[in-house]
This record gives structure tokens, C-alpha cells and sequence, in this order.
């Protein structure tokens, strides 16, 4: 799986105005629901991001954060990206707020296809010099391209 497969630019959202980390979630799972081929009911993708998010922050370090859950009755897993006005404080271990934030949701039963989503996703937020040209992109469709096809496709793959 790719990016493409998980990823629209209807789930992405620029310089998105968030003051907490829960008002991001909320918000990230309104980009989720948003797009009508994802059927993700932002409500209950909330609970599932933020019931992960009590186990410990998803916070991964450098500015960003990969909030991630299962939800029962999805048939495939789906992403949403955003970047913020201004950083927000996550928890992370490095002790930096966040200013980029990819949610992932997977099928409740996809233990391995979970576990390999997250590990592409933080290979590729480990980039610094894509982090740094996501968080100047203006627009949805810019942040879209970046994140799929810089550098390649096959340098994105996702599992």
C-alpha cells in the first residue's frame, strides 16, 4: 500500500487553526470523515484516536505527530495530513511541540498491516527536508504531491 491508497487531498488541511491536542484530533477526524469514500464517522474515529492517545502521546519528535487507532467495520486503512498554524505542545519525548500531524486508521483486525503503516509513516516524517517543505506548502493539492511523489513513488511506499 501507498500513500495514494490512504491519502486524498480532501484529507489534508493547511495551516489548520487547532489551540489543543485534543481539538486536533477532533479536527483531524472531521479530514477523515470528510471525504465520502472513506465512510469514517468522525465521532467514533475520535474516540478511537483519542483512547490511543491516552496509552501515551503519538508524538513522534521534530515537530510532528502520527496519531493513529483501529475502527471497527473499516475496510481499508486511511490517512489524513495537516499542518498547523502554530505548533502545539503533544508530549513529545524531545520535548517539541508539533506542527505536522498524519492520522492513520486501520480495520480493527489489521494487527501487521497497522504496524508497518506507522513504521513507513515516522521513516518518512523522519525526513527532515520533506518536513520542512511540508510545513511551507499552500495548499492541500501541493501538500498531496509532496507527500506521494517527491522523490519517487517508490520512496513513499507505506507497506
Amino acid at each position: 500500500m501507498r500513500l495514494h491508497d490512504i491519502l486524498t487531498p480532501r484529507r489534508i488541511a493547511i495551516r489548520l487553526r487547532v489551540s489543543s491536542k485534543k481539538r486536533l484530533l477532533e479536527e483531524i477526524c472531521t479530514l477523515l470523515a470528510h471525504d465520502p469514500t472513506s465512510a469514517v464517522d468522525s465521532a467514533t474515529a475520535f474516540q478511537s484516536l483519542l483512547e490511543r492517545e491516552r496509552l501515551g502521546t503519538t508524538a513522534i519528535g521534530h515537530g510532528v505527530a502520527l496519531p493513529h487507532g483501529r475502527l471497527k467495520g473499516l475496510q481499508t486503512a486511511i490517512g489524513a495530513f495537516a499542518t498547523l498554524a502554530e505548533e502545539i505542545d503533544c508530549d513529545a519525548a524531545d520535548g517539541k511541540p508539533i506542527k505536522l500531524v498524519f492520522a492513520l486508521l486501520v480495520p480493527e483486525d489489521a494487527s501487521e498491516e497497522h504496524l508497518q503503516l506507522l513504521a513507513q509513516l515516522a521513516t518518512i516524517f523522519n525526513d527532515r527536508e520533506l518536513c520542512d517543505q511540508l510545513s511551507r506548502a499552500v495548499s492541500q493539492d501541493a501538500a498531496y504531491r509532496l507527500l506521494v511523489s517527491q522523490r519517487g513513488a517508490a520512496e513513499r511506499k507505506v507497506s
